[in-house]
């Protein structure tokens, strides 16, 4: 895929150690940099190609010494087959009923959200976030956002998934459901779902935000193949029999695309 070519130059800034929200005894730092302006989307679609993510109206990526634990994965949809358990998962979740949905918060959203965070996030930071914060994270965007909602028959909303769409593919942001719900694997259900759609609309890739292989709740990525990794030689494809990247990323933060300044 060809560089967008940007006019103007953009600023990028080192954030202040936090401890690792992923792996105790660490400390995360981050390149950030602000998405605005007419070119925000041309901004936003050169750094994911470099491995960058999305939070509201900031693209980052992490920039921590000494540790490359973070590593950017998505999707190639064309080779994408789901195994025997993601086909059962597949037709065990058909009475759900999917939804694309503009990025509007909504308290019913919310109450699903702060479900999520109180059973599998305790603690953390998102686990904190009122409604107010919570509509920020899905109405602050100066890209081609939408939300994906999961509902049952009687209009139950049992997951969503706050989701980028870019020329290349789609970008699962941030999703959460109904942690009641563990047999349905609903994260699964979820990035099957953003496969299939980005299938449909010609899109080569979903991106997954990081895979960290000594993170637990990161190594689900895996089960998803062909998978490519971002490293110091670019998307290079995953072994994902061994959780393996075949072009290990070395001890430095990303590198900034060569077309911004």
């Amino acid at each position: 895929m060809d560089h967008v070519p940007l006019k103007r130059p953009h600023f990028f800034f080192t954030t202040a150690p936090l401890p690792c929200p992923y792996i105790a005894g660490r400390l995360e730092r981050k390149i950030v940099t602000e998405l605005n302006g007419p070119e925000a989307e041309a901004l936003h679609e050169a750094l994911s190609r470099a491995g960058f993510r999305r939070s509201h109206s900031i693209a980052y990526t992490p920039a921590c010494p000494g540790c490359s634990a973070c590593i950017p994965v998505r999707i190639v949809t064309a080779g994408f087959t789901p195994d025997r358990t993601m086909r059962k998962l597949w037709r065990s979740n058909g009475d759900l009923i999917a939804r694309r949905v503009p990025p509007r918060a909504t308290a019913e959203q919310y109450r699903l959200f702060a479900r999520y965070q109180e059973s599998r996030h305790a603690g953390g930071d998102m686990a904190q976030m009122g409604f107010y914060d919570y509509r920020s994270m899905v109405e602050d965007s100066p890209i081609d956002t939408f939300l994906v909602e999961f509902r049952q028959g009687d209009g139950t909303l049992v997951a969503a998934c706050l989701t980028d769409h870019m020329s290349d593919g789609l970008s699962a942001v941030y999703s959460f459901y109904d942690p009641d719900m563990g047999r349905r694997s609903l994260g699964t259900h979820v990035v099957n779902w953003l496969v299939n759609e980005a299938q449909s609309l010609g899109l080569p890739y979903v991106y997954l935000g990081y895979w960290i292989p000594e993170s637990r709740k990161m190594s689900y990525k895996t089960r998803f193949s062909p998978l490519e990794a971002f490293g110091p030689s670019g998307w290079r494809p995953v072994n994902t029999n061994f959780g393996a990247h075949c072009d290990a990323p070395s001890q430095r933060p990303r590198e900034i695309p060569d077309n911004i300044a």
